[in-house]
C-alpha cells in the first residue's frame, strides 16, 4: 500500500545559533508554503530549553521530498554546516534512491538515518 513519506530530523541547535536558526527555519517555512503547494505539512519544533529543534515534513510522495530539497537547498546547506548538528533522521515511506542519496550527503557522518518505507495503513488529507 503506498502512503506518504514522511521526512523527521533532530538537531541540536548550535551553541550562539538560534536567533539565527529561527529567522532561516520561519524564512524557509515561508518559502515552502509560496512553492511547494504539493505538500500536505511542513513544521519546526522547538523542546522547552530551544537547543534542539525537530523538522516534520509530510510529503505526498518521493517526488515532492526531491522537489523540496531543490527548492530549500539553500535554506537546508546552511542548517546543517552552520547552524544545526543532526542526531537522527527518520524517514517513513518510500524514499527513493535519488531523495535518500540527496539526505545522506547533507547528513554529517554517523547520524543515524532509519527508514520505514511499507506503509501498513492511515490516511493523510
Amino acid at each position: 500500500m503506498r502512503g506518504p513519506l514522511i521526512f523527521i530530523g533532530t538537531h541540536r541547535v548550535k551553541e550562539g545559533k538560534l536567533a539565527e536558526f529561527r529567522a532561516t527555519a520561519i524564512d524557509l517555512a515561508r518559502i515552502v508554503e509560496e512553492r511547494e503547494p504539493q505538500l500536505h505539512g511542513f513544521n519546526f519544533f522547538l523542546n522547552e530549553d530551544e537547543t534542539e529543534a525537530t523538522v516534520i515534513q509530510v510529503h505526498p510522495d518521493a517526488g515532492s521530498m526531491l522537489v523540496h530539497m531543490q527548492v530549500g537547498a539553500e535554506h537546508i546547506k546552511k542548517g546543517v554546516e552552520e547552524l544545526l548538528e543532526t542526531r537522527e533522521i527518520q524517514i517513513y515511506g518510500e524514499p527513493n534512491d535519488v531523495v535518500l542519496g540527496m539526505i545522506e550527503e547533507l547528513t554529517q557522518a554517523g547520524v543515524p538515518i532509519s527508514v520505514k518505507p511499507l506503509h501498513l495503513a492511515g490516511f493523510t488529507r
